[in-house]
């Protein structure tokens, strides 16, 4: 199973940029997509982006223009970059894993995806 640990959290001015890293235990194997997803106080959960090690990536609709996924398959990290945040951005950050097994990433890109991380928390104020 793979081990998911998220980093880059903290409080952030609106306007500005987060990066967040995702360490996954055994990514460079190729057997895992790799999500960000996040949930804001009292919201629901929504995907953000995923990747497949490949290199292929999707992100929600709603972020594309903000957020970039990439990879250092080496270090078995992913990472989430997003700009010109806002107090919306506030949220829990999760990173998560779905098994290649259970389909191509680009068919229901954020569902199925059962192993998780923590999360780390970000918070934008204006």
């Amino acid at each position: 199973l793979p081990r998911l640990v998220e980093s880059g959290g903290g409080c952030m001015q609106a306007g500005g940029s987060l990066k967040l890293a995702c360490q996954a235990s055994r990514y460079v194997d190729g057997h895992y997509y790799l999500g960000w997803f996040r949930q804001a106080p009292g919201g629901a959960r929504e995907g953000v982006a995923a990747i497949a090690i490949d290199g292929v990536t999707t992100y929600a609709d709603s972020l594309k223009h903000r957020a970039t996924i990439t990879q250092d398959i080496p270090e078995n990290t992913v990472y989430l970059q997003m700009t010109d945040l806002q107090p919306e951005d506030t949220a829990t950050y999760f990173c998560a894993a779905r098994p290649k097994t259970y389909g191509a990433l680009w068919v229901r890109p954020f569902d199925d995806f059962p192993y998780w991380g923590v999360g780390t928390l970000v918070t934008v104020s204006s």
